[in-house]
């Protein structure tokens, strides 16, 4: 039962990254660049960049519905166990990467300010993480 709901949530969390990376980059854009730099080529630049990230996004969103649809594919404890972590390292790598620019936001400094839709993005990550961590070992023992 844990590992379903991990996977619901997983799939939630992917469609959304893949909605607000590449069906709405623009806002995806808007949260990194500050209002008076938007209206330089690089600004764009990002902002369709953000449709590779969301491409991910999807496949990743893709992957945890098959495995709700076919739980027979991986069907041993061990196998579901490896699929978790992984997926806590994806949604890890999203939170790690994030922890100096927050940090250095502290100091007033940072290339993003990681607040508002931002930081629940970085809260959010922290969570998913943990939560196919502790799935996963729970699976195991």
């Amino acid at each position: 039962m844990i590992y379903e709901v991990v996977l619901v949530l997983n799939t939630i969390w992917f469609l959304m990254g893949f909605n607000v990376f590449s069906l709405r980059n623009y806002i995806f854009a808007k949260l990194l660049v500050p209002r008076e730099q938007r209206d330089t080529p690089v600004f764009n630049i990002l902002a369709e960049s953000g449709k590779f990230l969301g491409g991910f996004n999807l496949s990743l969103a893709l992957l945890n519905i098959l495995l709700l649809i076919s739980p027979s594919v991986f069907a041993t404890d061990v196998q579901r166990a490896t699929l978790l972590l992984v997926f806590a390292v994806t949604h890890g790598t999203q939170f790690i990467y994030n922890v100096p620019v927050a940090l250095q936001n502290r100091k007033g400094e940072g290339p993003w300010q990681v607040k508002g839709v931002m930081r629940f993005i970085f809260i959010t990550d922290f969570i998913m993480m943990s939560l196919n961590l502790i799935a996963a070992l729970w699976i195991l023992l």
